[in-house]
Parts: C-alpha cells; sequence; structure tokens
C-alpha cells in the first residue's frame, strides 16, 4: 500500500487514498464541533491558508451561522488579494479529434453522432479575429487528444498563428493551453512557445473512479495523468491550472485531492497551482449528466468555492459559461477571480453560430456576449480586466505570488485592470457602457495606494484615449 509523501513524484504517494479517506473521516467525525470550525475560521482570517485537513472540515459543517462566517471570510480575503478585478478569458476549440474513451465527454473516440472538425491555421486566424473583434486579449486554447491530428507540432504552430495577428486594436497577448498530458519535451516546448498558464483537469483524484472514467486512450494512465504538473513544472512552466470536474466522484474526496495536490506542487517546487478551476458537469452530445450521480447542488457548490477561497488565498479561481449568470454572480462575491465571457465551446463556434448538431463539447448556461458580460460586471461594481502584463514581464509563479503576498497587487494589478478596460471601453463598448465604465474608472483611480504609479496610470490612461494602447505596469 502506498504511504503519504507530499513531496513524492509518485501519484499514489502525493495524492493518497488513505489519508484522504482518513480526512475524510475526521471532518465527518467533527462537523458538528463549532469550536474547532472557529478556530479554523479564526486561522483562515491570517490570511495563509488552510490544511486539506482544516479545509475539509469546514466544508463538512451545516451549521447555518459557520456557513455565513465561511461565505463573509471568502468574500474578504478575495477582496484583500484580488480587489474588486475579473480578469476575462475565452476558450478557443482548435480540434475534437480524440483518441480516448472518457465517459463524461463527447469528444470520446467511439462517439459516431459528432461530426469531427480541426482548424486549419487560416481558420485559427479568423477565429481569433472575431474574438479580438469582441475585445478578448486573453484566451485558452484547448484540444482533443490524437497524436496525427493533433501532435505538439500543431499546437506550437497554433500558438504561433495566434500571437502573430494583430487586427485593429486587437492582439491576442496571453495563450493558456489546457491539452493532453505530455513529455517534460513537449512542455519545454510550450514554454519556449510563450505560453502563459498550463491548464490540466485531473477530472477525479479518485484512482478507481478514474480509471473506470477513462476506460480506454492515453488518458486511461491515471499516474501520467496526475504526474503531469511535476513534469510541466520541471520542464520551466511555473504557471499552471488544476481543477476537477465536479459530479464525476464524490466532490468531498475530489475536494481533498485537488488541495492535497496544490499542497504538493507548493512543497516540492515552491509554488502552487496559478490557478483553480471549479467546472461542474454539463450537457453534451452522447452524454447525459443524469449518469452521474454525484451531482453538486448549488448552495453546496458556493461553499467549496469560499472554502477553496479561505483555503488558497493566493490562487486564481475561474468560473466558465458552464454556470449560469446567477450562480457566477454569487461566486464571484466569495472567491472566484476570473470568468470567461462569450464563450464557444465548438470547434470554429466564433465565426460560424453553433447548432445543437454542431462540434461543442458541453451546454454553456451563461451565453450572453463579452459586452454584456462587461456591462454586467460594471454594474456590479467590477474592473473587467483583460490585462496580461505579469506574464509578459516575467511575473510568474512564485514571483507572482510574493507580490500577492506582500500586498503590492493594488499598485500593480489594480493600475493595470484600469487600463486594460479603458482600451476596451473605446475599442468595443457602447456608449452606454463606455459611461458607466469611465464613471468606475474615475472612481477606483483614487484607491491606488503607491501615489507616483496613481500619476503614471492616470497620464495612460488619457494616452489611451488619445489612441495609443497597451501600457503596463
Amino acid at each position: 500500500m502506498a504511504v503519504y509523501n507530499s513531496t513524492s513524484r509518485k501519484a499514489e504517494e502525493f495524492i493518497n487514498d488513505e489519508k484522504i479517506r482518513e480526512t475524510l473521516a475526521f471532518a465527518e467525525a467533527h462537523k458538528d464541533d463549532l469550536e474547532m470550525m472557529e478556530q479554523i475560521l479564526e486561522k483562515g482570517r491570517q490570511y495563509q491558508g488552510l490544511s486539506y485537513k482544516e479545509a475539509a472540515t469546514l466544508l463538512e459543517c451545516e451549521d447555518p451561522e459557520i456557513i455565513q462566517k465561511i461565505f463573509d471570510l471568502g468574500k474578504e480575503i478575495k477582496e484583500h488579494f484580488y480587489g474588486n478585478r475579473i480578469v476575462m478569458f475565452a476558450p478557443l476549440y482548435l480540434s475534437n479529434y480524440c483518441v480516448n474513451g472518457c465517459t463524461y465527454c463527447p469528444y470520446h473516440m467511439k462517439n459516431k453522432h459528432i461530426p469531427r472538425k480541426k482548424l486549419s491555421q487560416d481558420e485559427i486566424r479568423r477565429e481569433v479575429i472575431a474574438l479580438q473583434d469582441m475585445g478578448h486579449k486573453r484566451l485558452a486554447i484547448e484540444a482533443g487528444e490524437h497524436p496525427t491530428e493533433n501532435p505538439i507540432e500543431y499546437i506550437l504552430e497554433s500558438i504561433k498563428t495566434i500571437y502573430s495577428i494583430r487586427h485593429k486594436n486587437g492582439a491576442i497577448r496571453r495563450v493558456n493551453v489546457n491539452i493532453a498530458a505530455t513529455t517534460v519535451e513537449n512542455y519545454r516546448k510550450l514554454k519556449e512557445a510563450g505560453i502563459g498558464t498550463y491548464i490540466l483537469f485531473q477530472e477525479t483524484y479518485n484512482k478507481k473512479a478514474y480509471e473506470e472514467l477513462h476506460p480506454s486512450g492515453p488518458k486511461s494512465d491515471y499516474a501520467y495523468h496526475t504526474e503531469a504538473m511535476d513534469r510541466a513544472m520541471e520542464a520551466g512552466i511555473d504557471d499552471v491550472g488544476c481543477g476537477v470536474l465536479y459530479g464525476l466522484n464524490n466532490y468531498k474526496y475530489d475536494f481533498v485531492g485537488m488541495l492535497m495536490h496544490a499542497h504538493h506542487l507548493e512543497k516540492t517546487f515552491g509554488c502552487g497551482p496559478h490557478t483553480i478551476s471549479v467546472p461542474r458537469v454539463r450537457p453534451a452530445d452522447d452524454i447525459d449528466p443524469d449518469e452521474f450521480d454525484n451531482g453538486v447542488p448549488d448552495d453546496v457548490f458556493k461553499r467549496i468555492v469560499a472554502v477553496l477561497r479561505i483555503a488558497v488565498p493566493y490562487t486564481g479561481m475561474i468560473m466558465s459559461t458552464r454556470e449560469s449568470e446567477k450562480t457566477r454572480r454569487e461566486c464571484l462575491e466569495i472567491g472566484i477571480t476570473q470568468i470567461s465571457g462569450g464563450s464557444r465551446t465548438s470547434v470554429g463556434g466564433y465565426v460560424e453560430e453553433e447548432r445543437p448538431e454542431d462540434t461543442t463539447q458541453f451546454d454553456v448556461e451563461d451565453r450572453r456576449t463579452l459586452a454584456e458580460v462587461v456591462d454586467w460586471l460594471i454594474d456590479l461594481g467590477y474592473v473587467p480586466s483583460f490585462c496580461t502584463a505579469c506574464y509578459r514581464e516575467g511575473r510568474t509563479g512564485d514571483r507572482f505570488m510574493s507580490l500577492l503576498k506582500a500586498g503590492q497587487i493594488a499598485n500593480i494589478c489594480q493600475p493595470n485592470a484600469m487600463m486594460t478596460l479603458k482600451e476596451f471601453l473605446i475599442d468595443y463598448a457602447s456608449e452606454e457602457t463606455k459611461a458607466k465604465g469611465d464613471a468606475l474608472i474615475r472612481e477606483r483611480l483614487p484607491l491606488i495606494p503607491n501615489e507616483k504609479v496613481r500619476e503614471i496610470c492616470a497620464h495612460h490612461l488619457d494616452e489611451i484615449e488619445a489612441g495609443n494602447r497597451d501600457f503596463r505596469f
């Protein structure tokens, strides 16, 4: 039997089934210990995070007063480290060719209903121009796993194409990559290509469930998949993004497993995940979510988000258009820092309108345009941010985390958010949105703590109004 070792490079040792089950048993046994819950919350108020055992115990509690305190603390921590900025992005699906047999994904090899499609470089250009015309500056590229249709050379060429496109005032300044687990050599190639974050969802950390959900294909190798982040970091990619697909397995088990993974990366490489995503299973072609009996209700889902924010206060948290406007609004308050807008989950979906019989990977719940989402965020008092400065200035990994821990985000990310919002307002927004956005910028500008930074930001905002672009701290 594998023994738990947080710094081991073996999946079954740093994600240890016995330790997870011990943790869940402890949490269940202490769920009514309100004194312990208060002690855990008090530790969370130090803004240093929680252990996976403490987080699991807090998540287990059903006391209404404690739950409200969890939400309040999640909000407090988010505002302390991230302020009121919300980072915007969009997924770009390159290809749905796949050799895996994942039972929850319509791209699985045996699905004969879905049309297979792979974008040419010219088609990628058209998709990127469509995204630039919306106002996007940050993409997450997605592709199925296929050794001949989607080799690493295709991914690298696509990244080069995306970065090369300039259309009107549009440019994609950061490309995050969500592709299958690969080798250290290939991760080095991705690093050299200038990617932002490497994203890979574990789906579930339960090895037995994982193997049942992935009966065939390269992804069926639990250890190789789970150890992918180690290989990526070994290759020099210090911004990695984790996530599980809630609904596939018991959410409490996967919650602990993901925090255990974050702890492993922190201990082994000196830096935990740059982002954590919280997707839930959605309907899709040939996939019925009712087949998975581990659905996570909205109230529990909100607690997952808030406890994660308390447990990993320095980590960005992502919520996609899988979730409804209502859920996204509620979760923005208690922990989420990045959302997608105007998303299409089909190959070629930005140029051609999606249809039910198309290449969509999953149903989108929030179908508003990016402009509508930006307007909505401004109405809620958030600063929509299209910033990519830290990645482009080399502030990644532990360098970004050190700035966050030192409280310098208010002097870096906040002004960058306002400047990129100003670009969006001038280039893409309606007059009504522009007026509201400008008012928000005027309100937030005096709150930049450093006087010199505040003055420079104000000057750059004037320059953007005059037609210049791409300023950053």
